[in-house]
Parts: structure tokens; C-alpha cells; sequence
């Protein structure tokens, strides 16, 4: 004689209806699953800086142009800025429009931290910009924009 606790895998009635309610729950979520969108990414930006200006070029923003797997996407970011104390980068925030979620990571600097710069290993679920934004100690924003291609994504897609 053998029971549910003997054979791990034996088919019960509990079992059969905890695998359909996963099932049930998966078909309903996964087709309402989103993704930031520009406008989106935009509205996250204004409510960090409001409506300031934004400059080019102190940005060095190294993506790849094609990601076979969004899995795994390198970022590095550099800062161009003397890092010294009346004259740094407080912070560079990163977003991403193809995301479900379109704030990636936020790097925070101060004066000893000798250099604005920084690196790590993102997902991205689709064909999307990538856009960093860097803060000045003297308030002054910059960003910096490039579009990644994923072949596979990373996120479910």
C-alpha cells in the first residue's frame, strides 16, 4: 500500500486543483502583463526633476548595440566632473521604456568617490532606450539616450 507521502508525485485531487488554479492564474496575469512606455519613463523623470532642462554630452553611456539575451545587458556609465566638493555628481538615475518597471538602478556619488562612474548587469525585456540622467551638486541635469535591440528577452518576453 502506498500513499501521497510515499509517492511524491501521485496525482490527488489537491493536486490537480493547486495546478489549476496555477494555471488559471498564469493565463490571466501573463496577458496583462505591461511595459513602461515613453511617456511613462517621462512622467518619472518630471516627478524627480520637475520640468528642468536637461544638457547632452557629460554622459558616456556603454550598451550594447544587439543583446542576444536581455537577461544579462551591460551598462557602464561615466560622468564627466571634477568630483570635487563644490563641483560633483550627486546622483545618475537610469530607465528603461520597454520595461514593466521603467526606473532601473540609481547611483549616488559624493566628492570621495573620486569618479562618476559605474557598471552592472541589467534585464531588459524587449527592443528598447536605455536613458540615464545625471544630477549635479549645482542642480544642473544631463542625460544621455541609446537603443538596445534584444533578441531574447529578459523580463518574461
Amino acid at each position: 500500500m502506498t500513499t501521497d507521502a510515499m509517492v511524491p508525485f501521485a496525482p490527488n485531487r489537491r493536486r490537480a486543483m493547486t495546478l489549476a488554479a496555477a494555471a488559471a492564474f498564469a493565463a490571466i496575469i501573463a496577458p496583462r502583463m505591461s511595459f513602461a512606455t515613453e511617456a511613462q519613463v517621462a512622467d518619472e523623470i518630471k516627478k524627480l526633476f520637475g520640468g528642468k532642462a536637461m544638457g547632452e554630452g557629460k554622459i558616456k553611456l556603454d550598451l550594447p548595440e544587439i543583446a542576444e539575451n536581455g537577461l544579462v545587458v551591460p551598462i557602464n556609465l561615466d560622468v564627466d566632473s571634477p568630483m570635487t566638493e563644490a563641483d560633483y555628481v550627486k546622483s545618475v538615475h537610469v530607465f528603461a521604456d520597454g520595461n514593466p518597471l521603467p526606473q532601473v538602478v540609481t547611483y549616488h556619488f559624493t566628492p570621495e568617490s573620486g569618479k562618476a562612474s559605474a557598471s552592472a548587469r541589467m534585464r531588459l525585456a524587449q527592443t528598447q532606450n536605455v536613458i540615464a540622467v545625471a544630477e549635479m551638486s549645482n542642480g544642473a541635469l544631463f542625460t544621455a539616450k541609446a537603443q538596445v535591440k534584444v533578441t531574447i528577452g529578459g523580463c518574461g518576453g
